[in-house]
């Protein structure tokens, strides 16, 4: 079977393209991140599978759906995916196109997950750290999650900093398992 990824990913870069030569990258990741809520949503999800409507009808709804502030193009975009049955990937183009336009403006997403709340000053000091690691600017996001014990989960795209209590303590008990 195909990953889902493989199959979105000629949209989203056909998307980030027509953007980026636009000059609109701003309004189509906005847009793309809403569709993709938007699709998430059950009874909306429910819609988009239903036999007794069209492609069009589809892309329709979805395209009214999503207002005024999206980009007319994005309607383009919903029919041809609503054409070929690909309407379910709209969570997935919005992934990738975030990350093509994260690439192309050099920045990259970091999320902290921590065991406790990160102060200000630990924050900026955190961030600065891994701009500098990275040599991206970045955009930080960070949770709260105390069944780490203690310390931190850092992730940058495919980049994963386990300094968690919890993290360290199943790599010792898998290394005196061995």
């Amino acid at each position: 079977m195909i990953e889902p990824t493989t199959l979105a990913r000629p949209y989203a870069r056909a998307a980030f393209e027509h953007a980026r030569a636009a000059g609109d990258l701003a309004a189509w990741q906005a847009a793309l991140s809403e569709l993709a809520a938007i699709t998430a949503e059950p009874k909306v999800a429910a819609a988009m599978r239903d036999p007794n409507r069209t492609a069009a009808q589809r892309a329709a709804t979805l395209s009214g759906l999503a207002g005024d502030a999206a980009p007319s193009a994005v309607a383009n975009l919903l029919a041809i995916m609503a054409d070929n049955g690909r309407l379910s990937l709209l969570p997935e183009v919005a992934k990738l196109f975030d990350q093509l336009k994260q690439a192309v403006e050099s920045t990259v997403a970091v999320h902290v997950t921590s065991a406790y709340p990160l102060s200000d000053a630990e924050t900026q000091q955190l961030a600065e750290t891994i701009q500098e690691k990275l040599a991206r600017s970045i955009t930080l996001t960070s949770e709260t999650d105390p069944s780490l014990l203690g310390g931190a989960l850092i992730r940058a795209d495919d980049l994963m900093i386990d300094g968690s209590v919890r993290g360290r303590l199943n790599k010792l008990a898998g290394t005196l398992t061995q």
